[in-house]
């Protein structure tokens, strides 16, 4: 009698597996229609300033490295 409880369970947890799978699925897919998506010229423009901030960025930092390398460089006497 344990064998056939064990097995009349397995499809269950699987149907209950494939019901939150779907949930899942569809409440996401509710939330993406939410989504206030920005239009191509608001994406590009804030593309534009993304690459400009890290462009920035990289040549500050490489800037500073260069600085820092001469100092010590200095400082040690290499």
């Amino acid at each position: 009698m344990a064998e056939k409880k064990a097995s009349a369970h397995k499809p269950n947890i699987i149907q209950r597996l494939v019901q939150r799978i779907q949930r899942t699925i569809q409440e996401t897919i509710g939330e993406l229609r939410k989504v206030s998506w920005p239009t191509r010229d608001e994406a590009i423009n804030l593309t534009k300033i993304v690459i400009s901030v890290i462009l920035g960025f990289g040549i500050f930092l490489g800037l500073l490295d260069f600085v820092y390398t001469q100092f010590f460089k200095l400082l040690l006497g290499s």
